[in-house]
């Protein structure tokens, strides 16, 4: 857990007892590689916490998967869409590795928010985070080119590049795989 101790310190300074706190609310679960911490029509009715381990989101959109983002270890995953509003989610998100989760109920996050002594303040610069990128994303999908949108991935995602299939990358992106490939080839060539 101390990987996700160090995340909150963050945002926010952390008392001993503060950690005792967040350890009595947050609980463990392991994934392995494809299977789904959460699919389309369930309600997300946790915040998870990536200690070990990769997953993607992704939506069904006439019968193609498309790939919306991914997280790491030390990130936070969840379909706030959903998870705020108690409401069916229209994303899937499934392990691409095997992988150590921590997860904590939305009555937990509140009790978080509650007795953690900045805990209000953690909830609201991790969402303003998690919006800000949002809202980049969308942007860069609408006003950037393809090979733009690959760069910023690989700005975005240095580390974990390697460790996703390259069709995941692609679908992110907003095109083909094929697309990517040469988008790959020409920026391996030298200028």
């Amino acid at each position: 857990m101390d990987r996700l101790l160090t995340t909150i310190r963050h945002y926010i300074p952390l008392s001993s007892a503060d950690e005792a706190i967040i350890a009595t609310l947050v609980r463990q679960l392991n994934l392995t590689k494809g299977e789904h911490l959460l699919q389309a029509g369930q309600v997300c009715k946790n915040v998870f916490f990536m200690e070990k381990g990769l997953v993607r989101y992704y939506a069904s959109i006439e019968g193609e998967e498309k790939t919306s983002y991914f997280n790491k270890e030390g990130e936070f995953v969840c379909d706030y869409a959903s998870f705020l509003p108690q409401q069916p989610s229209r994303t899937n998100i499934q392990a691409l590795e095997d992988a150590t989760i921590y997860s904590i109920s939305q009555a937990n996050m509140d009790r978080l928010y509650q007795q953690v002594e900045q805990g209000e303040r953690f909830g609201r610069l991790a969402i303003s985070e998690v919006f800000v990128s949002a809202i980049q994303q969308i942007n860069s999908l609408y006003t950037d080119p393809p090979e733009q949108r690959y760069q910023t991935f690989l700005a975005k995602f240095p580390d974990i590049a390697q460790r996703i299939p390259q069709y995941y990358i692609a679908s992110y992106v907003g095109i083909k795989p094929q697309s990517l490939s040469r988008i790959r080839k020409r920026m391996a060539q030298p200028h």
